[in-house]
């Protein structure tokens, strides 16, 4: 079973307008809600793609109960740990560009974060845990090594999603893979990436730190995969980008679920690319027809063996 986690799950309000006049009435000329958080968006794509997945976190209120419904119908397994706040709504205004607007996240008391932590006693060295997103102010800094703690006294293996100090955090718990992208990679060594070297050395040094495995997204330059056989350059194919909510969490879930089937990491790769691509080209999260058709079009090359932290 792959377990995935969003502790600040949203809905995403998507708003299009032809034109925005701050200040002023703007008439909306379409608008979309969805199920959102980036453990949420993992789980309704490894359903898509046939992989047995049950969606975890905190929900609470109207918005919650929105979340929870249309899980249900569209047929994922769910036990979210029900809290008192009421889960947020993020804003995707699209106009000429891309405005986002996110809510801050519901206050988590002490006992509901405890009781999703318990959850975590059920699983087994045969499960993944995918804990993706941001953490709601209200829980501790620390949680994200409690989270990991659980995970692995389980014996089950983790994917974590999330960046800074909270990433930096559990690379000591050897998650199965992070997923940074060249912005964060960046911030998370405070350096400045110049090319691609660059990347490849702090990439390394994810798996020096602890990482069992890294994919590093560089948006139209592609994505470079890091393990300790070898580093992989892979090239996303092209296409018009109309979606930019969703690609990544997408990543994340065509590497894990394939990598469920398959010892291969770069084929886990190949999946990941072209998963993320699809619902790029998508307006919402992409259909298994589409991530295949992609699949061909992904061109992956090895760029050199992996000596953890070298450059």
């Amino acid at each position: 079973m792959i377990y995935t986690i969003t502790l600040n799950p949203s809905i995403d309000y998507i708003v299009h307008v032809n034109e925005l006049n701050l200040g002023e009435l703007n008439k909306m000329d379409n608008e979309m809600m969805f199920a959102g958080g980036k453990g949420i968006n993992v789980s309704r794509l490894l359903h898509e793609l046939g992989y047995e997945t049950t969606a975890l976190g905190f929900l609470g209120g109207f918005t919650g109960s929105f979340i929870a419904e249309t899980l249900k119908n569209k047929g994922i397994r769910t036990d979210f740990t029900p809290i008192q706040g009421a889960t947020r709504i993020n804003i995707k205004l699209k106009a000429r560009s891309e405005t986002e607007i996110n809510g801050r996240g519901p206050d988590i008391m002490p006992e509901e974060a405890e009781r999703l932590l318990q959850q975590l006693e059920g699983v087994t060295s045969q499960d993944i845990v995918i804990v993706s997103g941001s953490t709601p102010p209200s829980l501790s800094n620390d949680f994200q090594i409690r989270l990991a703690e659980r995970i692995n006294r389980s014996g089950a293996s983790f994917v974590i999603d999330t960046t800074g100090e909270a990433l930096k955090s559990v690379l000591e718990y050897r998650p199965l893979l992070v997923k940074p992208n060249k912005n964060e990679l960046a911030e998370l060594f405070g350096v400045t990436l110049n090319n691609q070297d660059d990347v490849i050395y702090y990439g390394k040094h994810l798996l020096k730190c602890g990482a069992r495995n890294a994919i590093v997204s560089m948006a139209g330059e592609g994505a470079l995969l890091f393990t300790e056989e070898g580093i992989y350059y892979g090239q996303a194919p092209r296409g018009q980008v109309k979606n930019s909510v969703g690609a990544g969490d997408s990543m994340i879930a065509g590497f894990t679920g394939k990598l469920t089937a398959t010892p291969d990491m770069t084929e886990a790769f190949r999946v990941s690319l072209a998963a993320g691509s699809a619902t790029a080209f998508s307006d919402d999260l992409a259909k298994a027809a589409d991530i295949s058709r992609l699949l061909d079009k992904v061109a992956i090359t090895r760029v050199s063996t992996s000596e953890k932290g070298g450059k």
